[in-house]
């Protein structure tokens, strides 16, 4: 089929294009790079080399045999350069993933919560608002996040809705299914759930077909398509503000730097490795809902694990030290988590699971290139609460804090 990936540049859009692009379908990608340009800001590098965009498509040209077309504009302020491309590649699918993705930078200051809402929020409705003028039959998959629905509370997590009664005016009970209650921990999982009534309410008024993949925290690095040329490589984020919790980990085991758990450990998450994330986005174009049928909702997670269970397990795997340093978050000590995912395995999705021989590949990838790691980069300095302390680096190690180098004895 074709196919726009808006985003098609970051840590899930560029292995998710490839991927795509491997299976036969026409793929155009959409994204202006902005991920690249917070690298810049932030004064970090991914640990792995990102070829420039142009080197990564020849590359895959040269490798496949297919072409992938770029297009650099903003999706969240270019609505008629959407609307342009929609009438002329006429796509039988969107995957959207060009949103502002990281929790943490999305609580740094007054000025990345707005970027954050205004940039994810402004995107969704434009293509939203763009597949129904252009009055195409245009299926929208979009990768969100098992953060909406908060962490906790002990009951299963449904995959997007909830059955509940309520009292009418006469005293009787009245069955409805509605989206399962939003519970967002950070500005970027507000967005998400924002995200939730825009297509809820389009899908209802206009019969856009949407997909929503609530996708838990990515692991890995590659993919079957990023291994086969340098120059594919995919991101490997380890700072505070995009590093996620096992990728850092690995990252920090491999270069001998504590294992950083932010207060217990106890904080439960679901778990996908990167190469299950590309599969799922395929599953997904490939089981549209039928026009007319609700939001399609699907919890995009493989297992669930306990921070300071995969620190103790890291760090038997690999001999590093754990450090517990005080926890940024707003969040809950400890949380269970309990999660039902049963609608990807049953269209066919094989789970990769959190096994000795990948993990013991993504730390490779990590002492291979364990050079271009900024230690100073590592802590979380972004915190959740005006006022709270910035967290303070592992013992023996140096934070940038707002351009200052900070020791901590």
């Amino acid at each position: 089929m074709k196919v726009v990936v808006f985003g098609g540049d970051g840590f899930c859009g560029w292995p998710t294009s490839l991927h795509l692009s491997a299976q036969g379908h026409e793929v155009v990608i959409v994204d202006n790079l902005v991920r690249r340009c917070a690298d810049i800001e932030l004064e970090v590098s991914s640990l792995t080399p990102i070829s420039a965009m142009s080197a990564r498509l020849q590359a895959w040209a040269e490798i496949s045999g297919q072409l992938i077309r770029h297009l650099n504009f903003d999706v969240a302020k270019d609505y008629y350069r959407i609307a342009a491309l929609l009438e002329d590649f006429r796509p039988d699918a969107v995957v959207h993933f060009a949103e502002q993705r990281a929790a943490p930078y999305s609580m740094k200051s007054e000025r990345h919560k707005r970027y954050t809402v205004d940039n994810n929020v402004a995107a969704s409705h434009n293509i939203l608002c763009a597949i129904v003028e252009s009055g195409q039959d245009i299926h929208v998959v979009h990768l969100g996040t098992m953060g909406v629905y908060g962490y906790g509370g002990g009951a299963p997590i449904p995959e997007g809705y909830a059955n509940v009664e309520i009292m009418s005016a006469d005293g009787r009970r009245v069955s409805r299914e509605i989206l399962y209650p939003a519970d967002p921990g950070s500005v970027y999982h507000m967005t998400k759930t924002l995200d939730q009534l825009l297509f809820y309410y389009y899908n209802k008024n206009d019969r856009v077909r949407v997909t929503d993949l609530h996708q838990g925290v990515v692991w890995g690095t590659n993919t079957r398509e990023t291994k086969s040329d340098p120059r594919l490589i995919n991101r490997f984020d380890y700072d505070g503000d995009y590093g996620t919790v096992l990728n850092r980990f690995l990252m920090q085991a491999a270069i001998g730097y504590p294992l950083t758990v932010h207060g217990k450990g106890g904080q439960t998450r679901a778990f996908i490795h990167i190469q299950d994330t590309v599969r799922c986005i395929e599953l997904a174009l490939l089981h549209p809902p039928a026009r007319g049928d609700r939001v399609q909702i699907f919890n995009q997670m493989t297992e669930i694990h306990r921070v300071r269970e995969l620190a103790e397990l890291i760090a038997k795997l690999t001999g590093a030290s754990i450090e517990y340093l005080p926890n940024p978050r707003n969040e809950a000590a400890e949380n269970d988590l309990i999660v039902e995912a049963k609608g990807l395995v049953e269209l066919g999705l094989k789970p990769t699971r959190l096994e000795r021989g990948l993990l013991e590949e993504v730390v490779d990838v990590a002492k291979r290139y364990a050079d271009r790691c900024d230690r100073q980069r590592i802590p979380c300095t972004s915190v959740w609460r005006r006022g709270a302390k910035v967290l303070p680096a592992a013992k023996g190690e140096t934070a940038a804090v707002d351009g200052y180098a900070v020791h901590t004895r």
